[in-house]
C-alpha cells in the first residue's frame, strides 16, 4: 500500500509528547497542529499507533483532500474516493463533519452531502446501499473543512483510544486515560521510578504507568475498527498483539491513595481488568494531609487533585476547611516529601498561590474544553519562599 498519511488527534497541550510516541513507533512525522499530529507510515505503522499509543485519542487515515467552494463539491470529492479499497459490502457508516473557517451555511446539509457521495458510490460497486449508523457503526469517516479545503479521514481506531477496556468503575470526574498518560509523559517519571498519586480516585494515572513499566500494550485488550477492513493482514496483526508483560519488580514503586474507600475499591478492581500483576501497584484508603512519610526517599508525585466542591465532598465539612487544607497540602509537602517533584494538574490556575510555592515550570493543557496546567514543583525542606530581609532597628 506504500506510505500512508496519518492523523492522530489527542488532548490539546499534549502533540509533543504524541510526536515523540509515534517517531518511536517509526512514523515520519511531518506536522503538529493544535490538537494532534499529522504522520506517515505504512500499514504496520497504523497498527502499530493503535496499539501502542498511550496519548492519540484515534487514528485517522487522510484519503481524500481537495479544494472546494459549494456542497457539490463535497458530493464530488466524496463520490471520487475509493471506498472500496476498505468498505466491504454493507458494512454499515457513520460520518461527522468539523469546520474551522468554513463558509458554508449548514454543516448537517454538507453532511448529508458527503454521505451521499460516499454512498452512491458504494452502491455503484456493490449494488447495494450501505447502511447509515450512529450508535455502532461498522466504518467511520471523518470530514474537516477549512475555508477552502475539504479532508476526508478513515477511523482505524473505532472507539477512542482513551478506551483502553479495564474501566468500570469510576470516582468523580476520572482523567481519561490518554490525558493521564500524557501527564505522566510530561512530568518527566520513568517507569522504576517511584510515583505517588495521593487522590488517586479510580486510579487511572497510576494503572497507565503500571501498564507502562509492566510493557502492556494499552490496545491489547480491546478491539479496533480496522480489524473489519479490507486490507488488513490479519495474521501479521495478531503478531503484533502478541507480547509478554516484564518481570514484576523487587519492590512497589507505584502508590494510589485516596480519603475515599469507594474510589479505591474502584481502583482495585480498574487494576485488576488491567492485566497488570496487583504486586506492581499498592492502592491505599488515606486522607492526603494524614501522611506521615513519603513512599520512598525521592521520586515523583503526579495528581489531578479536587478543588471546590470536590475538595469539599473529599472529607472535608466546610469550604472553610477547605480554604485551609492547600496550605497545609504545601507544608506536608515540603515537610515530608523533600527531594521530590510534584506535578499537579488543575483547572485552578491560581494554584500555585493557595499553596504558597513558586512553580519551577507551568504547561498549559486543556481536558476537553477546559484550560489546565501541569504546575511543577521542585520539593526542599522548609519554606520554598525566599524569607524578607530583617530591618535594623
Amino acid at each position: 500500500m506504500g506510505l500512508i498519511r496519518f492523523f492522530a488527534p489527542c488532548p490539546r497541550g499534549l502533540e509533543a509528547p504524541l510526536a515523540a510516541e509515534l517517531r518511536a513507533l517509526g512514523a515520519g512525522i511531518l506536522g503538529e497542529p493544535s490538537g494532534g499530529v499529522q504522520f506517515e507510515g505504512d500499514t504496520r505503522i497504523g497498527l502499530a499507533a493503535n496499539l501502542h499509543s498511550r496519548i492519540a485519542s484515534r487514528i485517522l487515515q487522510q484519503v481524500a483532500s481537495a479544494p472546494y467552494n459549494n456542497e457539490d463539491d463535497l458530493y464530488r470529492i466524496a463520490n471520487d474516493t475509493p471506498w472500496e479499497t476498505w468498505h466491504e459490502p454493507l458494512a454499515s457508516l457513520r460520518i461527522d463533519i468539523s469546520s474551522s473557517g468554513s463558509t458554508l451555511h449548514s454543516l448537517q446539509f454538507a453532511t448529508l452531502r458527503i454521505k451521499d457521495g460516499v454512498v452512491d458510490r458504494l452502491r455503484e460497486r456493490y449494488g447495494e446501499r450501505p447502511s447509515i449508523e450512529r450508535q455502532r457503526p461498522d466504518r467511520r469517516i471523518f470530514a474537516f473543512l477549512d475555508a477552502s479545503q475539504c479532508t476526508l479521514y478513515l477511523d482505524w481506531s473505532g472507539e477512542s483510544l482513551f478506551k483502553r477496556g479495564w474501566r468500570r468503575d469510576g470516582a468523580d470526574a476520572p482523567l481519561k486515560e490518554n490525558l493521564a498518560a500524557g501527564l505522566l509523559a510530561l512530568s518527566g517519571w520513568q517507569p522504576g521510578m517511584p510515583l505517588l498519586d495521593p487522590f488517586c480516585g479510580s486510579g487511572t494515572i497510576i494503572i497507565e504507568a503500571a501498564m507502562q513499566a509492566a510493557g502492556l500494550a494499552p490496545g491489547a485488550h480491546r478491539p479496533f475498527a480496522f480489524e473489519r477492513m479490507r486490507g488488513i493482514d490479519r495474521n501479521e496483526w495478531q503478531r503484533m498483539r502478541q507480547m509478554a508483560p516484564r518481570p514484576v519488580p523487587s519492590a512497589v514503586t507505584l502508590f494510589g491513595s485516596d480519603v475515599s474507600e469507594a474510589a479505591i475499591a474502584a481502583a482495585r478492581s480498574n487494576l485488576t481488568r488491567s492485566g497488570v500483576d496487583p504486586a506492581w501497584v499498592q492502592f491505599r484508603q488515606r486522607d492526603v494531609l494524614g501522611l506521615d512519610a513519603a513512599p520512598a526517599g525521592a521520586g515523583m508525585l503526579l495528581a489531578n487533585p479536587p478543588y471546590g466542591e470536590r475538595l469539599d465532598i473529599k472529607g472535608r465539612q466546610s469550604f472553610a476547611q477547605a480554604a485551609q487544607f492547600w496550605p497545609a497540602f504545601a507544608t506536608l509537602m515540603k515537610s515530608q516529601f523533600a527531594g521530590w517533584t510534584v506535578c499537579l494538574f488543575t483547572s485552578d490556575l491560581e494554584l500555585p498561590g493557595l499553596l504558597r510555592l513558586k512553580a519551577s515550570k507551568r504547561t498549559p493543557l486543556f481536558n476537553g474544553p477546559l484550560e489546565c496546567r501541569l504546575f511543577r514543583f521542585e520539593m526542599v525542606a522548609g519554606s520554598a519562599r525566599t524569607p524578607k530581609p530583617q530591618t535594623a532597628g
